[in-house]
């Protein structure tokens, strides 16, 4: 017997064959993970390419290989140490979920199982380039992934702000915070991710107010033993009288002998940070580490350009702590502190990590490296720097030593806290001969 189709028995024949024929979304690109490891967050770069049913890419920069069938996803990780992962994943509506089982091989019997989830990193924002006027209202004391952004912007835009001081009083010298470098921000940068680099452009530091403060004190670090006895004395509050039209700061009630004891002004930030990452407890903003932070490093200045490492979504800028001017070390424990104006413009590199901070002037190249010890910082600097010069201009391990033992400027950026600042300087002259294969 023949039995005629009806209407609605076509419509879904047709919808079957149509779905049945439309291929699932492809799982090429670069996917942004956020893992719960035992109740902490951590963020991670996963790039995957998918031919048919193979899927090959890496994670944090190590090689994977795997499969996909239906939805289902499955693969291997190895690191450079032999740590392998094995990851498996379902796909649905654009998002990645899923399990990490890890084996590290100094513990192999206790395996490290945890969950996650992934999106597609988001596109960098179409939209011309905006300057942004921002009068802060609120100073973290903390430099926190934790916190609600102040301002979102979009790679390229610019904002112009303020700060206040070390002790938190501003451009009035009015108390607005308790001290201990309170900062402006964090600010959002839209489609920075973990993986990639911050890039600020110091464009604009503009002292706010006629009077800085220091102290006569010297940190401990710089003593040897006879010394720290003549200066067992010291430790005395010390006020700047800063000449803005002149570009000069003198003492405001000077001992004898610096009567006539003038310095020049060179307006810098002392901290300036994105954010570690949420796997760490947030660290004060008197602290420094990879992710920059209470660098005091007075290099950073008008002019200057900052490279940071990004560990979270939107990278989550930090600025504060302005100085008028200080030495190499901040030896008082402290600089000329004051408020400051401050215009800068972001940018982000994609896909690019560096290991630690990165300074660029109109005649240097500046690679930052803050450790418990000067011996150490000195070491992890040079290993900053070696990164850079392999990354962008591909020497090899003999040319950087040439390189380096021949063009080599190390500076004592910080003593004054937990961590000791050192900071290697290229002049760009003697890298013009070099052939860059990206500029920042």
């Amino acid at each position: 017997m023949h039995i005629k189709p009806t209407l609605t028995l076509l419509v879904a024949l047709a919808s079957f064959t149509l779905q049945a024929q439309t291929p699932s979304p492809s799982l090429t690109g670069r996917w942004t993970i956020t893992a719960d490891f035992y109740g902490t967050t951590r963020y991670q770069r996963l790039d995957l390419t998918q031919q048919a049913e193979k899927l090959t890419g890496k994670l944090n920069g190590d090689p994977l290989e795997g499969t996909l069938t239906g939805t289902e996803l499955h693969f291997l990780v190895k690191d450079e140490y032999g740590n392998t992962s094995e990851v498996k994943a379902t796909s649905k509506d654009g998002t990645l979920t899923g399990t990490f089982l890890t084996i590290n091989v100094d513990e192999k019997q206790h395996p490290l199982t945890y969950a996650f989830t992934a999106t597609l990193t988001p596109p960098r924002p179409t939209a011309p380039p905006q300057r942004h006027e921002f009068a802060p209202t609120v100073f973290y004391r903390q430099f926190s992934p934790f916190y609600k952004p102040v301002l979102t912007i979009n790679p390229g835009d610019t904002v112009h702000t303020t700060t206040v001081d070390a002790g938190g009083n501003d451009s009035n010298d009015v108390k607005r915070v308790a001290g201990g470098n309170p900062q402006t921000g964090p600010f959002y940068i839209q489609s920075a991710m973990p993986g990639d680099t911050l890039v600020v452009h110091i464009n604009r530091l503009r002292l706010n107010r006629d009077t800085a403060g220091s102290d006569d004190g010297m940190v401990q670090s710089s003593l040897n033993s006879d010394l720290a006895v003549k200066m067992k004395d010291v430790g005395k509050s010390i006020e700047w009288r800063l000449d803005r039209a002149n570009g000069t700061a003198t003492p405001s009630h000077p001992a004898e002998h610096l009567a006539h004891y003038t310095i020049p002004l060179r307006p810098m930030l002392g901290c300036i940070a994105a954010a570690p990452g949420p796997s760490q407890a947030p660290p004060p903003t008197g602290d420094s580490g990879d992710w920059g932070g209470n660098m005091d490093f007075n290099e950073i200045t008008e002019g200057a350009t900052v490279y940071l490492p990004i560990s979270n979504p939107g990278a989550l800028l930090y600025l504060g702590d302005a100085h008028a001017a200080q030495g190499d070390g901040e030896l008082n424990g402290n600089a000329l502190e004051t408020s400051m104006d401050v215009e800068f413009t972001v940018d982000v590199i994609p896909g690019k990590r560096i290991r630690a901070v990165r300074v660029e002037s109109s005649t240097h190249i500046m690679a930052t490296a803050y450790s418990g010890s000067l011996d150490d910082a000195f070491r992890d600097a040079t290993a900053n720097m070696a990164q850079w010069l392999t990354e962008d201009y591909r020497l090899t391990p003999s040319e950087i030593a040439q390189v380096l033992g021949t063009a080599s400027e190390y500076r004592v950026s910080e003593v004054a806290d937990r961590n000791s600042g050192i900071v290697l300087k290229l002049n760009k002259d003697r890298l013009k001969p070099l052939t860059p294969t990206q500029n920042h």
